[in-house]
């Protein structure tokens, strides 16, 4: 049987699995037995990738079908400092589990960042997990939390932004639409001083948030890099969504957000 290699955002950990990716997925999920409910993000990483952090010798020998014949479902290698030591060109795509156990394939995209002037609400995903509402459009937000001259920073980051809708160009505006986000007031009130004081390129809206992700709510895609590579994965269309992966986009509707 083949091994796998897996990058686990929520919680961040280094896996190895027999399961291929879809069934991965639905494992993390809801288990065997479906008794326990999470979502999943996780990206599939080349076997063959070399690290002098990790112990990589030994999985292929360990993560072998059990006696009865059933495949390995997960062998952890690593929950300590993962994102930081995969090299961002072992990534292949992303995952996304809904907490019912659908899984959704992302393939790597191109970006090109918009240059409206438009505000930005960004959920972070690992290795910290804070809601950021920031001026920076994706790339530039990225290059400014990775960069080590900076006070506060991390080695690289994976990241979802979040629509904003109206709010977007004007924090005052009363239309929020379908914004679920709990206690709208002060996100907008983050937003207005981002408009305000043009020393501020970023504000903290939640300092921490549970391993929710309002999927509903992305506005174009996924994200992780460094100071120097920012990748890039692409959320469908919401006609895509509809369509091709009707029981996927129905099942994400369900989730709730919590923080």
């Amino acid at each position: 049987m083949k091994s796998y290699l897996y990058l686990s955002l929520i919680p961040e950990a280094l896996i190895a699995s027999m399961l291929p990716p879809e069934e991965f997925g639905t494992y993390l999920a809801i288990g065997t037995k479906k008794r326990t409910r999470g979502e999943a993000i996780f990206f599939e990483i080349d076997t063959d990738f070399k690290s002098d952090f990790f112990n990589l010798s030994s999985f292929k020998e360990k993560c072998v079908p059990h006696e009865n014949g059933e495949p390995k479902k997960t062998f952890y290698l690593s929950i300590y400092r993962v994102l930081e030591n995969v090299p961002l060109n072992a990534l292949k795509n992303l995952y996304l589990t809904t907490d019912n156990g659908r899984v959704l394939e992302l393939k790597e995209g191109t970006f090109k960042p918009e240059t409206d002037g438009d505000l930005h609400l960004y959920q972070e995903l690992a290795p910290v997990t804070p809601f950021i509402a920031s001026e920076l459009n994706p790339v530039d937000f990225c290059q400014f939390i990775t960069d080590k001259k900076n006070s506060i920073s991390v080695p690289t980051l994976a990241f979802v932004e979040l629509q904003l809708h109206e709010l977007a160009k004007n924090p005052d505006s009363p239309c929020i639409r379908d914004l679920p986000y709990s206690n709208i007031d002060h996100l907008k009130d983050n937003l207005k001083e981002l408009k305000e004081k043009p020393d501020k390129i970023t504000k903290t809206v939640i300092r921490s948030v549970h391993n929710d992700i309002l999927f509903r709510m992305v506005k174009n895609g996924f994200f992780i890099g460094d100071h120097q590579t920012l990748k890039y994965y692409p959320f469908p269309s919401v006609d895509d969504l509809e369509s091709k992966y009707y029981a996927w986009w129905r099942s994400a509707q369900t989730i709730c957000f919590r923080h």
